[in-house]
């Protein structure tokens, strides 16, 4: 079956919407831009990020464990996401799989290093892309010995 024009069209702003929706997340983060990293998810959305942080539902929650529980716990962080997977499961609604690594440093200046997978449903609603759960699968947490992240002097 031949797809329309308009529904190439279509699958193509998807993609690219979803593609913003996981790099917004990185921004938003990093840079504690708390508006940019809220409006990724729907109000009803959960973020499952399991241990060592526990998981949470709706902005309230969300912006709980951003502004109460992550930024406190990092003093910076810079975060890379990478092999987005993308299948849609409808018109209205797609899951994706990616690859994150992080790296920053802990609050008590401590380099870590981290590496997991992001299971995301993403859902549209009045014509607009958001996630409505990211499952966080974490391969490794560990610290980075002997070295210190600095800004260039």
């Amino acid at each position: 079956m031949s797809l329309s024009l308009e529904q190439r069209i279509d699958a193509v702003e998807t993609r690219l919407a979803l593609v913003d929706l996981t790099s917004d997340y990185c921004h938003g983060f990093d840079k504690h831009d708390l508006a940019r990293f809220m409006a990724i998810w729907w109000e009803d959305a959960v973020w499952e990020i399991g241990p060592p942080f526990g998981n949470f539902e709706g902005h309230v929650g969300i912006a709980h464990a951003v502004v109460d529980i992550l930024w406190p716990a990092w003093a910076m962080s810079t975060h890379f996401t990478t092999n987005l997977r993308i299948t849609p499961d409808g018109n209205d609604s797609a899951h994706g799989v990616c690859d994150v690594y992080c790296i920053g440093n802990t609050s008590d200046g401590q380099a870590q290093t981290v590496a997991a997978t992001y299971f995301d449903n993403f859902t549209r609603r009045d014509g607009m892309w958001k996630i409505a759960l990211r499952r966080v699968k974490m391969q490794h947490f560990s610290p980075l010995n002997g070295i210190t992240l600095a800004a260039p002097q």
